[in-house]
């Protein structure tokens, strides 16, 4: 194993103990938020409110020494409340930009699903692109650039369904939960405090982070764990074809998107693992979170409480991570 592998799961490690000093618990939330921002790779995240999803972007902004913006999403906002306008200068008589809150390392868009058509094309421009369109000038985004979208599961009314080209741009839908008893109770000795907080302190560069993207890169992947990956991703459309009577709770499967993400999840599960190679369990490890959002369930499937991850079970228990 290389020296440069120890080194990126050294500062990784060191970026999971700052924020630690202030966000109790959330690990998985974090680890995931780390290998998006090594794979590049946007998060849907899905969970009541108070559980610090705003707290916790925000500390690892501040741990890698990124810009961090929010957004609250509303019925109300518009496009240009997002990417920014254009200006109107009086004396020169010429227009010029004013960049908006998208033009960060980190974004934070909160209930994203509250926005209205004409704000989710703006944010999908942004993602897919990483770049913006004002007027008729075209800027780039600060990079690293990653969208963590938050979800109200709770609360339905008022809110805009995003468009299936949209969630499926996300690398991976995270659902978190509440915190246990003791994490609670650590969280209630942390923050039932009027003392300033503690300070974050930046722990990793921008440049180091995209060093770690190289390791990424150098990280073995066999061609029969690929080949596992594209079987994984076939069966979420033709489960017949591996002996699994589920159609009727599916309406379509993933994209192929789902296996590119799911060879860089791979790779860089492994990478946060110490290892410059992938095994067939990074790929397990890591197929909830990319394929969840990108299954389509039915209206059977609703009704029978049947929902994507206890169908991603059955193929992942089923599809052979080997061919005779």
């Amino acid at each position: 194993m290389g020296t440069q592998t120890i080194n990126c799961s050294e500062k990784l490690k060191q970026v999971r103990g700052e924020i630690g000093q202030l966000v109790v618990g959330q690990q998985s939330l974090i680890d995931r938020l780390l290998l998006a921002l090594l794979c590049d790779g946007h998060v849907l995240l899905e969970g009541v409110p108070g559980i610090a999803k705003t707290l916790t972007v925000n500390c690892l902004a501040q741990a890698i020494h990124a810009d961090f913006s929010r957004i609250q999403f509303t019925p109300d906002l518009l496009p240009s409340d997002l990417t920014g306008t254009l200006v109107y200068d009086p004396r020169n008589h010429t227009f010029s930009p004013e960049k908006g809150p998208v033009f960060a390392n980190l974004l934070l868009a909160d209930e994203v699903n509250r926005a209205p058509a004409k704000v989710q094309s703006a944010l999908l421009e942004a993602m897919q692109e990483k770049q913006v369109t004002l007027g008729k000038e075209t800027f780039n985004l600060p990079l690293p650039f990653l969208v963590l979208a938050t979800q109200n599961p709770i609360e339905q009314e008022g809110t805009y369904a995003l468009p299936e080209a949209q969630v499926d741009r996300f690398m991976f839908k995270l659902k978190i939960g509440y915190p246990s008893m003791d994490e609670e109770l650590q969280i209630m000795q942390r923050m039932a405090t009027t003392k300033a907080a503690y300070k974050i302190q930046p722990v990793l560069t921008i440049d180091e982070l995209m060093r770690m993207r190289e390791s990424l890169e150098a990280t073995f992947l066999d061609e029969k764990i690929e080949r596992y990956i594209v079987r994984l991703v076939d069966c979420t459309r033709h489960p017949r074809q591996y002996g699994m009577d589920i159609d009727r709770y599916l309406r379509f499967g993933a994209s192929p998107r789902a296996s590119i993400y799911l060879s860089l999840a791979a790779r860089g599960n492994a990478l946060m693992q110490q290892r410059d190679y992938t095994v067939p369990q990074d790929v397990k490890d890591v197929a909830h979170d990319v394929l969840r959002h990108r299954l389509a369930i039915s209206y059977r499937a609703e009704a029978e409480s049947i929902t994507s991850d206890d169908l991603l079970d059955q193929m992942l228990s089923t599809v052979p991570v080997t061919t005779s």
